[in-house]
């Protein structure tokens, strides 16, 4: 990014994005095999992460509406990934993962081994593994 034809603007948040999208493009590459999205791939960990979220929570984590959950979840039960076991129409519904929906999601957990082990592994650029070490310290896994 330039402004008027003067050297490019060092901005962080600009080159977050940047990173951001090319760790998007790599993993999206990744996951194309198992015919998962980004999006999709997300829901399903959410779904076998939090167990009994309703469609609101799913949304909520999800940063979607509600009705885009109903129609990724009605999508994730034709692929045979997730089952619904409402009760009734109306009543709460109890989403989770069938065997096959875990069996992927374990697929991908191995794809995103392969982009962080690519992009900030020990073979990476040096400042990639900086930033991949700096990221880790910040947002620590429970």
């Amino acid at each position: 990014m330039t402004i008027e034809n003067g050297p490019p603007v060092s901005s962080t948040s600009i080159v977050v994005l940047t990173l951001a999208r090319r760790v998007e493009t790599e993993l999206s590459a990744e996951l194309a095999p198992l015919e998962l999205t980004i999006s999709r791939l997300g829901l399903l960990g959410h779904i076998a992460g939090v167990p009994g979220a309703s469609f609101s929570d799913l949304a909520r984590m999800s940063g979607i509406s509600v009705q885009s959950v109903h129609a990724a979840v009605k999508g994730l039960v034709q692929a045979g990934l997730v089952r619904d076991r409402t009760a009734r129409a109306g009543s709460a519904s109890t989403i989770e993962l069938t065997p096959e929906g875990h069996r992927l999601l374990r697929e991908a957990a191995q794809a995103i081994t392969k982009v962080d082990e690519r992009l900030f592994g020990p073979d990476a650029d040096p400042i990639h593994q900086q930033v991949g070490e700096a990221i880790r310290t910040a947002f620590p896994t429970p």
